[in-house]
């Protein structure tokens, strides 16, 4: 079933360290084909910090809050944010963090998932990507990640109910 157009919710600019990701030409230099799911493992403010600092040699293009579904934009789609742990993936991937730790499952609020859902729908529409479980992945997905996120307490079915509106 083809899924409408999604609009894109409010984001913020708040620019990584150009020492953090790879300027590109996406979807001309690669194509879009993932959108990977990470869990930040600190607070907002302090995973912003990391991204602006030019030793971190660590981005995502979004980030969104627990509290209220925030969200700020990081790295230009059209860049490749350093999230995946894998240049290939990388290079195909959108990378969107979410606020909060895999262990304490109180920071996966209801506008967190509702907005990152709504962001995932729309960064979908625009590549083509299918709003599938195989195409919108968890960090711990990522071949040869060592991470773990989103971890244990990450509710997929609910998050996918909300990417694809069902």
């Amino acid at each position: 079933m083809e899924q409408p157009d999604s609009p894109q919710p409010p984001t913020h600019w708040i620019p990584a360290s150009g020492a953090n990701f790879t300027v590109s030409d996406r979807p001309d230099a690669y194509p879009v084909e993932f959108v990977v799911i990470h869990v930040t493992e600190e607070t907002f403010g302090d995973a912003m910090r990391i991204f602006q600092n030019p030793k971190a040699k660590v981005s995502a293009h979004y980030m969104v809050a627990s509290a209220d579904g925030y969200i700020g934009q990081f790295v230009r789609e059209k860049d490749i944010a350093w999230h995946a742990g894998n240049w290939d993936y990388n290079t195909r991937s959108i990378g969107v963090e979410h606020e909060g730790w895999i262990d304490r499952p109180a920071y996966f609020t209801d506008a967190l998932y509702r907005a990152s859902a709504k962001l995932v729908a729309a960064v979908c529409d625009r590549y083509g990507i299918p709003r599938t479980r195989d195409r919108i992945i968890g960090h711990v997905e990522v071949p040869g990640s060592t991470h773990t996120d989103p971890g244990p307490h990450w509710d997929w079915d609910r998050y996918m109910r909300l990417v694809t509106g069902g």
